[in-house]
């Protein structure tokens, strides 16, 4: 009540940082806090309204994983629904309170791809037309990095760029919490296109290995002369297939080069590659 009272027209950053305390400190604390927090959001007093939805933001970067699951489920969301629906509250919610309403849902869609709930309940916001376009979202507004994040993200291992964030969102001065959101877009890029050579690494690997256990059970029918015609015409396809894979891999080991336990695992890959190559190279010239 103290976080979100209307006779307060500011902000209490005190009470809103104890609310978040007492949510991480409560084993159902995720829980007991959102269904609190809907039932501010739908208050007919839009300033009450729109401390609650600060303060589901402020939960949303500060009391983590547990948080992000439990409000990502269609309970929460059909609550933050009818602010916005004509069958519900859309009627008399206030403009302001129903323009951040649709911000925090978008800006959800963006920082937790991840959760299908979130992106379905936001398409069915657009194609019933109660959301017409995307909002833009302000430059310094402060949006959590996704979670769960992949072990060894850069935002635990890059020390110098986690300790210069989060003093950055300590601070009330709005140039900081404008570079804090592009040092949180920075890293965010950063920990995608990392995401993305692990994806392309797997990925070829796994490919890498099927066409080496392909190949291997050609060689198996040819020593018990049980290689037919059309064998041979799909380990020619095959061969050209994998031949296809070897570029592949040099480069995905180039990309690996800090990463010891990488470039040993692109090694082996390419190893038994051109191992099973040879071997079937020699088996269709003696074919």
């Amino acid at each position: 009540d103290k976080a979100t009272d209307p006779g307060v027209p500011e902000e209490n950053w005190e009470f809103i940082q104890q609310f978040c305390d007492r949510v991480n400190a409560d084993t159902e604390g995720p829980s007991h806090a959102l269904r609190l927090l809907a039932h501010k959001i739908q208050s007919p007093q839009e300033v009450e309204a729109l401390h609650a939805l600060t303060v589901l933001e402020t939960c949303v970067n500060n009391c983590g994983e547990r948080f992000h699951h439990a409000m990502a489920k269609f309970r929460f969301l059909n609550e933050l629904i009818k602010v916005l629906s004509p069958k519900y509250y859309g009627t008399w919610s206030s403009e302001q309170v129903k323009s951040r309403v649709t911000a925090v849902v978008f800006s959800w869609t963006v920082w937790f791809p991840q959760e299908v709930k979130i992106q379905d309940a936001y398409q069915m916001l657009k194609k019933q037309g109660i959301v017409k376009e995307d909002p833009k979202l302000p430059e310094d507004k402060i949006l959590p990095p996704p979670s769960p994040r992949p072990q060894n993200s850069i935002f635990d291992t890059d020390e110098e760029k986690s300790k210069l964030l989060a003093r950055l969102l300590k601070s009330n001065n709005s140039e900081d919490l404008q570079a804090a959101n592009c040092l949180i877009k920075s890293m965010v890029q950063e920990e995608q296109e990392k995401s993305a050579k692990v994806s392309r690494r797997v990925s070829t690997i796994r490919e890498v290995s099927e066409a080496v256990q392909c190949m291997g059970k050609f060689l198996e029918a040819h020593e018990r002369q049980e290689l037919l015609r059309p064998d041979q015409e799909a380990l020619q396809t095959l061969l050209q297939h994998s031949e296809k894979l070897r570029p592949l891999l040099f480069r995905l080991a180039s990309e690996a080069v800090d990463d010891d336990e990488a470039l040993a695992e692109v090694l082996q890959a390419s190893d038994e590659l051109t191992q099973a190559l040879g071997c079937c190279r020699q088996l269709v010239a003696s074919q």
